[in-house]
C-alpha cells in the first residue's frame, strides 16, 4: 500500500477497536506497535532497530525507561512515550522524554495515547525538547498536508535535516490552524467582537454578544464548508478529460455529458461525501491509469467513477444516497458489481485491491469490448 493508505488503514483500525482498547498496553499492542511498522517501516521485531522499554541512566534517575527508542545505524533517533488511551496528552506525560533527550542523540520524540501522536524537537534550545509539538498528528482527523513531513520520519524517507529545518514553521501553522479551528468551534469575546464591531453600530454589550457568538460559528462551518466543495467541484471538472482536435464527436458530447449530468438534473445533488469519495477512488486508481483518464460522474441512484468517461467502463460506483448506510461498489472481469457496507468515507482504502483489478481488467480487455 501506499502511504496515505497506509495512514487511513491504520485510522480505521483505531475508530473499530478505541472503543475496547482500555489500558496503555493494549493501546501499544493495537495502536502504537502498527504505527512505529506500518507507518514508520521500522521492524518492531528487530532490537537493532526498535527498542522496547528503552533505559538509559539520567542523572540520579537510575532504570527509567522509554516505552520505544528507534535506531538508525546504532544510534537513538527517536524516543516514543506512551500514555493511556483516550487520556488528554500534556507536556506533563513527557518527563521521561524530557530527561532522555538530553543524554541521547535523538532529535525527535513522540507523545501518544495510540490516536494522537505530538511530536517533538529542539527548536528553543540545543538537546532540550521543546514545550510545545512541532507537529499533531490525529488519526480520527488527519490533515493530509502534514503527511509529507511524516513520512520524512520513516525508514524508507528518513530526512531528520529537512523535518527539523521545516519544524519551525509546522509548528507555527499547527499553532494557528488548531487556534482557528477553535474559534470556528466555540469562538471567544475576541472573535465574535471583531465581527460584531464591524456589523453592529452600537456598544458590544452582553446581549450583542450573545446574538453574534452562534451567527459567528454557523458562518464559519458554513464558509468552510462552502470553499472544500468548490475546491473539490472544480477538481471533479478539471480532471474531466479533454479530446484532441481528432476526436469523435461522440467523445466530445461525452465529456460535455459528464460536466453537464450535475448541472443539467437539478434532481441530482452531488454531495461533499461523495466528491471526497471519487477522490480517493482516483487516487488508488492513478496507480494503473493515468489521473485524466478517471472521470466521475453523479446520478440519482449513484456516483460512478469510469474509465475514459465511458459507462461500459465502470471502476467504481458510491451508494452514498442512503440515510443510514453508504456503500462502495466494485466491479470484477466480467463487470458485476460487488456492493462493500463501508462505516467511513476512509473505508474506501480497504478495498484499493477490487479498485486497481477494475481498471486493470478494463485495461485488459479488447478495445471493441468496451465501446
Amino acid at each position: 500500500m501506499e502511504f496515505e493508505e497506509r495512514i487511513a488503514a491504520l485510522a480505521t483500525k483505531v475508530r473499530n477497536q478505541r472503543d475496547v482498547i482500555q489500558t496503555e498496553e493494549a493501546a501499544k499492542n493495537a495502536f502504537v506497535m502498527p504505527f512505529i511498522s506500518l507507518i514508520l517501516g521500522y521492524d518492531v521485531f528487530n532490537p537493532m532497530e526498535v527498542v522496547p522499554e528503552f533505559t538509559a541512566d539520567v542523572g540520579i534517575k537510575k532504570g527509567e525507561k522509554v516505552d520505544y527508542a528507534i535506531v538508525r545505524n546504532g544510534e537513538v533517533q527517536i524516543l516514543i512515550e506512551c500514555k493511556q488511551p483516550r487520556d488528554a496528552l500534556k507536556i506533563e506525560h513527557a518527563s521521561q522524554l524530557y530527561r532522555y533527550f538530553s543524554v541521547t542523540n535523538a532529535r525527535i520524540a513522540i507523545l501518544t495515547n495510540g490516536q494522537i501522536y505530538h511530536f517533538y524537537t529542539d527548536l528553543d534550545a540545543p538537546n532540550r525538547m521543546d514545550a510545545k509539538p512541532f507537529l499533531v498528528l490525529d488519526l480520527d482527523d488527519i490533515d493530509d498536508a502534514l503527511l509529507p513531513e511524516l513520512r520524512k520520519l520513516s525508514k524508507e524517507d528518513f530526512d531528520l535535516d529537512s523535518i527539523i529545518y521545516a519544524a519551525e514553521e509546522l509548528k507555527q501553522l499547527g499553532q494557528i490552524k488548531r487556534t482557528l479551528a477553535a474559534q470556528f468551534n466555540e469562538p471567544d469575546d475576541d472573535w465574535v467582537r471583531y465581527f460584531a464591531a464591524r456589523l453592529h453600530e452600537g456598544s458590544f454589550t452582553q446581549k450583542v454578544r450573545e446574538q453574534f457568538r452562534p451567527l459567528v460559528a454557523k458562518a464559519s462551518a458554513q464558509f468552510i464548508r462552502d470553499q472544500v466543495n468548490d475546491r473539490l467541484k472544480s477538481a471533479l471538472y478539471a480532471n474531466t478529460p479533454r479530446q484532441g482536435a481528432g476526436a469523435s464527436s461522440q467523445g466530445l458530447e461525452s465529456e460535455a455529458a459528464a460536466v453537464s449530468d450535475v448541472e443539467r438534473d437539478t434532481e441530482v445533488e452531488t454531495t461533499l461525501e461523495e466528491l471526497t469519495g471519487y477522490q480517493i477512488v482516483k487516487a488508488i486508481a492513478c496507480s494503473e491509469a493515468k489521473p485524466q483518464r478517471i472521470v466521475g460522474r453523479d446520478a440519482k441512484s449513484y456516483f460512478a467513477i469510469l474509465l475514459d468517461d465511458n459507462n461500459r467502463r465502470p471502476i467504481a460506483r458510491l451508494h452514498f444516497n442512503g440515510k443510514a448506510r453508504k456503500y462502495l461498489g466494485t466491479f470484477d472481469a466480467d463487470k458485476v458489481e460487488t456492493r462493500h457496507l463501508i462505516d467511513s468515507i476512509d473505508d474506501i482504502y480497504l478495498h484499493a485491491d477490487a479498485i486497481r483489478g477494475a481498471v486493470r481488467n478494463i485495461l485488459g480487455e479488447p478495445l471493441q469490448n468496451a465501446q
